[in-house]
């Protein structure tokens, strides 16, 4: 029997709207509760390493060199500058996966996502929306990883981040961290049934049986 292609989930945000603790959190649940297993796509970048971060769950800390080197390569998917680094998805782990029926989950920034948009038409693309502005501020300052100018940086592209929108499947509003969590699983049940409901259930039921005619 031919293996269903993998389905890829791409979730984007504004830096401080909390994509990457949702994520994490929807994978936690999905191991707890036995659904069928969702991967983490780990990228690529330049940027350091941050305390409790390790190398090959959370990024691939890579120098500069060898970040030119793949994409001279042409080995991502996607690659931006964001915040002064440089991110990227690795082209081959995206089409192994899908090759190997494994369902992917790409946390990413608005850049790639548009990259991707244009490559991977099939992908389902999830917009995180802070709940209000002044509660994006309240997050990027009290998380203490960034200072000022960087704080202020990050607010400036977040406005511009925002307005792209548009170009997502899906909007998760985050404020109420568990029912955001909520909403991220629902849709990957639902996409998990759109592709479900492409195979043929119903033959699959019917098979053997006789007309009542």
């Amino acid at each position: 029997m031919k293996t269903q292609p993998g389905l890829l989930f791409v979730v984007a945000a504004p830096s401080g709207a909390g994509k990457t603790s949702l994520c994490k959190a929807l994978l936690e649940r999905m191991r707890k509760d036995g659904e069928r297993e969702l991967h983490w796509s780990v990228s690529y970048t330049t940027r350091q390493r941050r305390r409790g971060e390790r190398h090959g769950r959370d990024y691939f800390f890579v120098d500069d060199a060898a970040f030119d080197r793949m994409i001279a390569a042409d080995e991502f998917a996607e690659w931006a500058h964001v915040h002064g680094r440089r991110y990227g998805t690795s082209k081959a782990y995206l089409e192994k996966s899908a090759a190997a029926g494994r369902d992917l989950l790409v946390e990413i920034d608005t850049q790639g996502a548009r990259q991707l948009k244009r490559k991977y038409k099939n992908a389902c693309f999830i917009f995180v929306l802070p709940p209000s502005w002044p509660v994006l501020e309240r997050r990027l300052t009290g998380r203490g990883t960034e200072g000022a100018e960087e704080i202020k940086l990050r607010l400036k592209r977040a406005h511009q981040e925002i307005l792209e929108w548009r170009r997502f499947n899906y909007i998760i509003l985050n404020d109420d961290f568990n029912k955001a969590v909520d909403r991220l699983a629902a849709v990957v049940a639902a996409k998990r049934l759109e592709q479900a409901a492409m195979e043929p259930v119903a033959t699959k039921v019917m098979r053997g049986s006789k007309h009542p005619g």
